[in-house]
This record gives structure tokens, C-alpha cells and sequence, in this order.
């Protein structure tokens, strides 16, 4: 059974910086791949990034291209989140994601909440 656990999230003003992991188990596929959605109040949920497990190949949403980078340490099967020049609007619960699909939907972790101030 795939695990995703999140951490990482927290309180930052608009134009700082936060890192999140996702410590990922029970998966030993390469063309596995993890990635991060995230869901404001009221809106619908969005997505952010992913890589391939296998390849580290990547792709972003339109709305943090730039700024987010994903990466993964496969001996620590853990993935993370690079977030840089944060906006307000990056609020919302961050959520981990695996699966074999492209963005990965098939697993998801609890969520981490994400708040930027103004």
C-alpha cells in the first residue's frame, strides 16, 4: 500500500520561501511518479507539479511556473516543493499525490496547510 505523508506547510509573508516534503512508501515502480495539488477555500482543487520517479522528469501549473520547483531524493523517498516568491493567492492545503498517471492522482496524503500573508 502507497503512503504520502506531507510536511513542511506553515505561516510565510508574500515573497518568502517554504519547502515541502512528501515521504513516500510502498512503491517500487519507476514509472512511478508524485506530485502536489493544492486547494483554496471556496475554489477547486488545482494542481501545482510533479516528477517522475524514474527519470525526474517535471511539469508545473501555469500559475507557479518559476517559482516552484519539485524534486526527488530517491534513497529518501521523499519528494519536495521548493515554493520561492509566495503571493497570497498560494494559500490553500498542499496535498501529496502518487500514481502511475500523469499528473499523479491515484494516492493521495493528508494535506498540509500552506498560508501566505499580505
Amino acid at each position: 500500500e502507497v503512503q504520502l505523508v506531507e510536511s513542511g506547510g506553515g505561516l510565510v509573508q508574500a515573497g518568502g520561501s517554504l519547502r515541502l516534503s512528501c515521504a513516500a512508501s510502498g512503491f517500487t515502480f519507476d514509472d512511478y511518479a508524485i506530485g502536489w495539488f493544492r486547494q483554496a477555500p471556496g475554489k477547486e482543487r488545482e494542481f501545482v507539479a510533479a516528477v517522475r520517479w524514474g527519470t525526474g522528469g517535471t511539469t508545473y501549473g501555469d500559475s507557479v511556473k518559476g517559482r516552484f520547483t519539485i524534486s526527488r531524493e530517491r534513497p529518501q523517498n521523499t519528494a519536495y516543493l521548493q515554493m520561492t516568491s509566495l503571493k497570497p493567492e498560494d494559500t490553500g492545503v498542499y496535498y501529496c499525490t502518487g500514481g502511475t498517471t500523469w499528473p499523479p492522482r491515484d494516492t493521495w496524503g493528508q494535506g498540509t496547510q500552506v498560508t501566505v500573508s499580505s
